[in-house]
């Protein structure tokens, strides 16, 4: 009987060790986050700065954020947390959708402005998605959730646009995109550090 309370005891003390490691783990890599933001920070800087960009560039670069977004998720799926099968699920979607920007950029802009109420749809909903699976752990969750619900509205008046419009949407639109997950992956860097520094 003793016996089985020390082990159960041992358990009990085990746990919150491999938490903290596990969290110091994580928190060690912070600065990927902050490399992840700073990246997309210049990809907005340098969408958001073309007045008269070629049409294969735009594809180009919207493919890498879209590349970007499928790596961010792809390293997400590795962390020992639940639900690990969210983020694979758009890291794939992202993935399908920056192959098929690098295979024919100059179609593949075409498509995008004219599907871009549909994109910008996809990625509203997963902010709102990943805003909710880190609500437990991140106090700056609402951050997330706002950027979601934002790029689900400019998603809904997108799709009621011209080509042309749509066309020029995408530029400006795709820099913000650029800018709102640079600045989420800023944040969530930093308080990723501060875990660090309490662990």
């Amino acid at each position: 009987m003793s016996e089985h309370a020390a082990q159960a005891s041992a358990a009990t003390r085990a746990k919150p060790t491999d938490l903290r490691e596990a969290v110091s783990t994580i928190a060690g890599y912070w600065w990927v986050g902050l490399v992840a933001g700073i990246s997309w920070l210049v990809i907005s800087l340098v969408i958001l700065q073309f007045d008269s960009a070629s049409i294969t560039t735009v594809g180009v670069l919207v493919g890498v954020m879209f590349l970007l977004a499928a790596v961010q998720n792809i390293a997400v799926t590795t962390l020992p947390v639940e639900h690990r099968w969210v983020p694979a699920l758009f890291s794939v979607l992202f993935l399908v959708s920056a192959v098929i920007c690098f295979v024919d950029p100059v179609s593949t802009f075409a498509g995008l402005a004219d599907m871009l109420g549909f994109l910008f749809l996809l990625v509203g909903v997963w902010w709102m998605t990943q805003a909710f699976l880190e609500r437990a752990v991140n106090p700056m969750w609402w951050l997330t959730l706002i950027s979601g619900i934002l790029m689900t509205g400019i998603a809904f008046w997108t799709a009621g646009q011209l080509f042309a419009t749509k066309a020029y949407t995408l530029l400006v639109f795709a820099g913000i995109w650029a800018l709102m997950q640079g600045i989420n992956d800023i944040v969530r860097a930093f308080r990723l550090r501060s875990l660090r520094d309490v662990v």
